[in-house]
């Protein structure tokens, strides 16, 4: 179906049409809307409550970034957020729009394409903007062994449970063993860290570009064979039996795959494994999204299989894929119930549009593991020279 261009200029232009009312959606956004059986100010729980007629203008002109944004502003209200998204994705409306959002989106591919926005220099500034945010969002948000990643929820009930499954899982598919030193790449708040040392009794050595989650991993692994040091990726040196990375790669960028997959290959032992935990997306994409991307995650890039496939090709053997992108749909929703009972008390250091900003994110994501274009791997992988048999544990 194609755009058309007469409603966007219309609309643009200033010229109403004279048979619509003021408070009525233009045509296009309607019909945009209609292909998600979406309405604007209709009855059902995924339906838009426009709150703010400049909504219209906001969302063509500045497309998901100027939707997102109203929703901050208070422009509009939706009861079941995940779902209106989950329905606006399965549709692909962005697929769908016309000459004036291409080209906004074609900016986007430009700066991807031309600018390496994970850079040395870039590095930290995803630490400073987000995972610094404040201890006490993610303490109140997060289960106990503070997993800012997708639980496995295969044989769980709670978010703990669900969040120790998935990091025994982890442990369990590195065949780790007494002794081993073991090399957490993004090791977050230090929750596989301190399980890994405690339960497996490894060491373990973990970085991440965090201040926050650096000094909150120290404190808790106090005690434990754990090390953690405030280092991008780049600076590793030393050799590793095994090496895990969970919920990093998405900061890593398609300039710097090779790079980051030489860094491993280069600190892992011959014999050893390599366990990558990241989201993925279903196809390639030149772009990320703009709204993500100014208020959540800065610089980040969700890769495709087939970019992993082919920065892994001639570095490393792939020894198992394994999928569970709608055990993240269940992780966030849980992430916003215990936010949401937490509010009242974060509520004066941080205000109604951090609220808004926070449940957008949090049931936007969770409407994209829904649609399927998201989607959560793990991937055990290890170097040419490893010879023993592989068997990898669900």
């Amino acid at each position: 179906m194609e755009h058309k261009g007469s409603a966007m200029d219309t609309l643009l232009d200033g010229r109403e049409n004279t048979q619509r009312r003021e408070k009525d959606p233009p045509a296009v956004l309607a019909e945009l809307a209609a292909l998600a059986d979406v309405r604007f100010d209709g009855d059902r729980p995924w339906d838009i409550q426009v709150k703010d007629e400049r909504l219209y203008r906001r969302i063509l002109t500045h497309g998901s970034l100027g939707f997102g944004e109203a929703y901050m502003d208070g422009w509009w209200e939706c009861e079941r957020l995940d779902e209106l998204v989950f329905r606006l994705l399965s549709a692909r409306i962005e697929e769908r729009l016309g000459g004036f959002q291409k080209l906004r989106l074609f900016g986007e591919v430009l700066r991807h394409a031309f600018v390496n926005l994970q850079s040395p220099r870039r590095a930290y500034e995803v630490g400073e903007r987000h995972y610094d945010i404040g201890n006490d969002v993610f303490s109140a948000m997060l289960d106990r062994t503070m997993s800012y990643s997708c639980a496995y929820w295969k044989d769980a009930q709670t978010l703990d449970e669900a969040q120790e499954a998935k990091l025994d899982l982890a442990c369990r598919k590195l065949e780790l063993q007494k002794g081993e030193r073991v090399l957490d790449i993004g090791c977050g708040w230090g929750g596989f860290a301190y399980f890994a040392a405690d339960r497996y009794g490894v060491d373990v050595y973990g970085v991440t570009i965090s201040k926050e989650q650096a000094e909150f991993a120290r404190a808790r692994c106090r005690g434990l064979p754990v090390t953690i040091e405030l280092k991008d990726y780049r600076a590793l040196e030393g050799k590793f039996d095994k090496i895990v990375s969970i919920g990093m790669f998405e900061h890593v960028g398609p300039k710097n795959y090779g790079v980051y997959f030489d860094v491993a290959r280069r600190c892992l032992k011959d014999d050893g494994l390599f366990l990558l935990h990241t989201i993925g997306i279903d196809r390639t994409t030149p772009h990320t999204d703009p709204w993500i991307d100014r208020y959540i995650f800065p610089n980040g890039k969700l890769p495709s299989a087939a970019e992993i496939a082919i920065a892994v090709e001639g570095r490393f053997l792939i020894l198992d894929w394994h999928e569970f992108g709608l055990d993240y749909e269940r992780t966030l929703l849980a992430w916003w119930d215990n936010f949401a009972r937490a509010w009242p008390r974060l509520a004066p250091k941080y205000g109604e549009r951090f609220y808004r900003m926070w449940r957008y994110y949090l049931m936007s994501c969770a409407g994209f593991f829904r649609s399927r274009q998201g989607q959560l791997w793990q991937i055990v992988l290890a170097p040419f020279e490893r010879k023993a048999v592989y068997r990898a544990p669900r």
